[in-house]
Order: structure tokens, then C-alpha cells, then sequence
């Protein structure tokens, strides 16, 4: 346990010199030395140097912090060799009066990645960190610093961002500019980042070029580990390691605290368990079983992201994030229970996306919440129509991806878990959805007067991304429960580049003294889209 530090003046800072210094070995380091590391997931050459200092050992992408709580933070880092990883915390920029805790041995086991939990911290404080590596004889790593602010036990303002979506559809980092979205979310200075799912695309290689719909070309970074689909466990290692040798990237990491999400393309598109390619046309795969493909990407995802799945409802994903008096987060898993997509028709009582127990943990959890505002971050959307073609039979209804079935009236497979979550929530107060995945930024109120199933109180559901993807039109809503557009902003192409445009993340601002939960969808550079602001029951 930590030393409670003395209080720090609650203020927005100015996080440019905690960047620049973040940054200044990172910047320093080719693409290709950033993927080597402690574990064999990077290029197969030799180490950078480290400088004069023999077997110094080196962080090789930056550090982040992730699902922050009144007392603390999770903090991540990589090693490229064996080290132990050190965290100190201070309550000022020059680190006077840090605090020391000594974290985990990080080795190719985790392939050089590791966490620790800072506690014993004041809340709504913002709170500077240091990572450093003691390797072997006492060598030390040059440090890399990041920030993140406690969660306020009383209430404060609250902003955060979220959005999904990297690396998809062979759009890789740019060699032109980078991420740079990345770098306009920091910017936004929020107190934490809503990252819903879709962190790598480990079934997109990343080609040199790429033709783009207006005519253009569009050059990408590639690394070794984007080549190819992922099938091992260093592929999927290496896909987490490509996104960060990205500057924007890094820097936003350094600046925000996470609350992540997986989806589909952590493992490979449109995915469920139990799941054989067998018979499917999938480019690339020689493995048929998508099962040991998801286990190789869950112990990526998890080695990777500034998460501690034991924290976790089940040891996985779902998990709730409290933010203080005006917010409470449900983090959803719409993967690892689901259903196949196949069988979305199935007419479950309360499984087929959710599960039986994250169902109810769901609805428990809103029933239970004190929170002003409750988020539900569903990875997948309710009501946006998403078929998956792959998967579909010859004969029969086709395969869906998500919970919409595509019909009007009575709530059909998947729909029945949400049509229970909705009637069993209809009297709880204040609660909106936030989902990614359909490559595109909307709006959609939910009418129980123009629902096929009217047992619920209306509500607000946003869709924001993609980060760094392939952008694609608007889909159909389904009306079971009277979904309706208030806004879209899509391409009219299939899969519009990174560069031109329709890149997307959303905003959510919460006011203390009102209590007003403010929605904006903004465009790569931070430019608002669309506003909408509710009021609190």
C-alpha cells in the first residue's frame, strides 16, 4: 500500500511537457527496433543499442494506464530484456516526494509486457507516473512518464472518449502522418478512453500501398508482423506491437487512462467460439480452429492492454468501471458467450450474445447503480443491422453478426437477451449505450411507441469510429425496438481509406452541477459533427 500523497490542486494541466518526456527515448527509435522486445514478436534482429550502459534494459512502447479508480490506476509497460518494472508516482510534474512501487519481473513468458496496480492514492487527483526497468546487475532503463487522474469520490466534472476500429482493412500507420487521431483525442485532454473493441485487426495484413476510392495511393508502415494473417501467438503479439510504433499512439497512451473492450478482429472477422473455417473461404489460414486462434489472441490482448482480467466479472472482459458519483461504466463481452452466427435465429430466454450470467450481472448491475448515468459499452450495436456472409448457409435464414435480426416485429434470437435487459431496466434511470463496429459515427433514439416491442422506456444509443480503417456506409436499423437515426456521417463507398476522411471518435461530457450528459460525434481532427445533450431524470 502507498503513502497517501497530499492533496493536489484539482485543475485541467497543460500535458505537452509530460508528452515530450513520454516521447523522447520512443521518438528516437525506428519503427522496426520498436517491435523487438523481450519476447520473440518482433523483427528477429538484433536489439537496438541502449546506450554506454552494458545490459541496460529498454522500454520499447511506451507506457499507459487503464481502469482507473478512486485510489489508482493499472500502469503498463514492455521491456526488451528481463527487468524488473518500477513505477513512481508524484503529485508534480518534477517528481519531488515520489512514491515508489516495485512491479512485476517482466519476461518472455508475457513477451516482456507487464502491470501493476498503484493504490493508496487521494481521488480526483491528477497523478504524474514513472516507469523504470532494473535489469540484471542493477542496470537501469532510461524512464518514460505518463499521467492519469483518480477518480473523484465527490462530484466533478467528467469527460471521456470513445471509439474502435485500428488498423482495419489494410490501412496501416501512415507514412505521411501517422495515426494522427490518436493525437487529436489527446488533445481533448478526457479523463479516460472508452476503447470498444477491434484494438488490432490480426486478420489484416497491411500492405506497402493500397488504392485508394478517390484514385489516390496510400502508403503504409509495414512490419513483419503485418504481412500475414495471425495464427501463432507472436502474430498476434506482434499486430499489438505494430500499432505502437505509431507516435500518436503512444502519446495518447501516455496521456489518457483506458477502459478496453475486444471484439471481432482480435482474433479474426465476425468470430464466435467453437467456430471451424473449415470450408470457408478465409485467405490465408491454414488453422481450421478458431478456438486455439482465440486463445493465442486473448493472451495477447491481455498481455498487451493496460487490463488485469482478474478484476474482471468472469476473469475475462465484462467488468463494471465506477467513476464516481456521476458515472458507472458496464463494460460488455458480446464475444466469448455468443452463439454461433449461424444459429443468431435461435430463440434463447436470455443467451446467444451475452450469456446467461453476464445477462443478469448486466441488469443486477443497472438495477443496483446509484451513479447518476449509466454506460453500457456494448461492442456490438442493438439495433444497426450487421449480417455475417461468411458464415451464412446455402439454405435458411442468413447468419447475423450482431443482435439485430433484421425483421420489424417481435424480438427474434439475440434480440430476446436485450428485450429482457430492456424491460427488466425500464424503470432505471439515465441510461445510454455507447458501441464502434460498424466503421461509421451515428445517433439513434430508441421509441417504444414504434417498436415491434414496446416493454422498455426510450433511450439514446451512439456509434462512433473507426480510428484507423476502412470506413463504410450507413447499415439498415432494425425496428424491434423502434430504433431511428438522428444522424449519420458514412462514406457512400465500401471502405473509404483513412485519408479520405470519415474517421471518427465520440465525446462524452458530463456537467456536476447540472448533471447534463453531453454527446459529441467529432471527425479525426477533433471538429464536432454532432451534438446532443440530456438532461437527467
Amino acid at each position: 500500500m502507498l503513502t497517501r500523497m497530499a492533496p493536489i490542486e484539482h485543475r485541467r494541466i497543460d500535458r505537452r511537457t509530460v508528452l515530450r518526456g513520454s516521447l523522447a527515448g520512443a521518438l528516437l527509435v525506428p519503427a522496426a527496433a520498436a517491435l523487438q522486445a523481450c519476447g520473440t514478436s518482433g523483427t528477429g534482429g538484433p536489439p537496438a543499442s541502449t546506450g554506454l550502459i552494458a545490459n541496460r534494459p529498454r522500454l520499447t512502447h511506451g507506457v499507459a494506464s487503464g481502469d482507473p479508480r478512486t485510489d489508482g490506476a493499472l500502469v503498463w509497460a514492455r521491456s526488451d530484456s528481463p527487468a524488473r518494472m518500477i513505477v513512481e508516482t508524484s503529485a508534480t510534474e518534477s517528481f519531488s516526494n515520489a512514491v515508489r512501487v516495485d512491479g512485476p519481473q517482466l519476461t518472455p513468458a508475457s513477451d516482456g509486457t507487464g502491470r501493476v496496480r498503484v493504490t493508496g492514492l487521494e481521488p480526483g487527483q491528477t497523478v504524474h507516473y514513472r516507469v523504470t526497468l532494473e535489469g540484471d546487475g542493477g542496470a537501469t532503463s532510461e524512464p518514460a512518464v505518463g499521467v492519469f487522474k483518480t477518480v473523484a469520490a465527490q462530484p466533478q466534472d467528467v469527460t471521456f472518449v470513445w471509439s474502435g476500429d485500428v488498423v482495419g482493412q489494410g490501412w496501416g500507420i501512415n507514412r505521411q502522418g501517422g495515426m494522427a487521431i490518436f493525437g487529436a483525442m489527446a488533445d481533448r485532454q478526457p479523463d479516460f478512453f472508452l476503447h470498444s473493441g477491434d484494438a488490432i485487426y490480426a486478420d489484416g495484413p497491411v500492405p506497402e500501398t493500397q488504392r485508394q476510392n478517390d484514385g489516390g495511393t496510400y502508403r503504409s508502415i509495414t512490419a513483419p508482423a503485418k504481412d500475414h494473417v495471425a495464427q501463432t501467438l507472436d502474430d498476434f503479439r506482434g499486430n499489438y506491437a505494430y500499432n505502437l510504433t505509431d507516435e500518436h499512439y503512444r502519446r495518447f497512451n501516455a496521456a489518457v487512462p483506458q477502459v478496453v473492450q475486444w471484439d471481432d478482429h482480435e482474433v479474426l472477422n465476425n468470430w464466435f467460439p467453437d467456430e471451424s473455417l473449415a470450408g470457408q473461404n478465409r485467405k490465408g489460414y491454414t488453422d481450421s480452429n478458431v478456438d486455439e486462434l482465440a486463445g493465442y489472441a486473448s493472451q495477447a490482448w491481455r498481455e498487451w492492454q493496460p487490463v488485469e482480467p482478474s478484476e474482471a466479472v468472469d476473469g475475462r472482459v465484462h467488468r463494471k468501471i465506477s467513476y464516481g458519483p456521476l458515472l458507472d461504466v458496464f463494460v460488455l463481452d458480446m464475444r466469448s458467450y455468443k452463439n454461433p452466427n449461424p444459429q443468431a435465429w435461435a430463440q434463447h430466454d436470455d443467451g446467444g450474445i451475452l450469456g446467461r450470467e453476464q445477462t443478469q450481472w448486466l441488469i443486477d448491475g443497472l438495477d443496483a447503480s446509484t451513479a447518476v448515468w449509466k454506460v453500457v459499452a456494448n461492442d456490438l450495436p442493438i439495433s444497426i443491422v450487421v449480417p455475417d456472409a461468411a458464415s451464412s448457409p446455402v439454405d435458411g435464414p442468413p447468419s447475423m453478426e450482431a443482435v439485430a435480426q433484421g425483421e420489424n416485429g417481435r424480438p427474434l434470437g439475440r434480440e430476446i437477451a436485450f428485450s429482457r435487459i430492456l424491460s427488466a431496466t425500464k424503470e432505471v434511470p439515465n441510461v445510454v449505450y455507447l458501441t464502434a463496429d460498424v466503421h461509421y459515427t451515428a445517433a439513434i433514439s430508441y421509441h417504444p411507441e414504434q417498436a415491434g416491442f414496446t416493454d422498455f422506456a426510450p433511450f439514446w444509443e451512439f456509434v462512433s469510429g473507426p480510428l484507423n480503417a476502412g470506413a463504410f456506409p450507413q447499415s439498415p436499423l432494425d425496428g424491434t425496438f423502434g430504433a431511428r437515426y438522428e444522424f449519420v456521417h458514412a462514406p457512400e463507398d465500401q471502405n473509404a481509406s483513412p485519408a479520405e476522411g470519415f474517421q471518427h471518435f465520440g465525446e462524452v461530457g458530463i456537467d456536476s452541477d447540472s448533471r447534463v450528459l453531453t454527446v459529441n460525434l467529432r471527425e479525426a481532427s477533433g471538429k464536432s459533427l454532432y451534438s446532443k445533450a440530456l438532461s437527467p431524470a
